[in-house]
């Protein structure tokens, strides 16, 4: 049996993989929570900042050093303040990483 291969869209593939919708539903909703909390974050640190995986209730900010990651936990009590007035509820157990 031959296969024939042919390029599809990264969109028509999440529309025709669930696994890929859950992870572009993921990836959304990770970008948006991030876009809601920026304004919250210290001007120099929001460069160093992405928007991290959310797994189980849990959102992850990924970081570029540890100085980055303590002034966070120091901001997540703020950052879930937020997030719960805007709907976007997150887990009160931070994980942080590093990439």
């Amino acid at each position: 049996m031959q296969r024939r291969h042919h390029a599809i869209s990264l969109q028509q593939a999440v529309q025709e993989s669930p696994s890929f919708a859950l992870l572009a539903t993921r990836l959304r909703e990770s970008s948006e929570r991030l876009q809601s909390v920026r304004s919250l974050l210290p001007a120099p640190l929001r460069a160093h900042v992405q928007a991290g995986p959310i797994e189980d209730g849990a959102w992850c900010l990924l970081v570029n050093s540890n100085a980055v990651a303590a002034k966070l936990r120091q901001l997540v009590p703020a950052l879930q303040a937020h997030l719960n007035t805007c709907l976007l509820y997150t887990s009160p157990s931070p994980r942080d990483a590093h990439e």
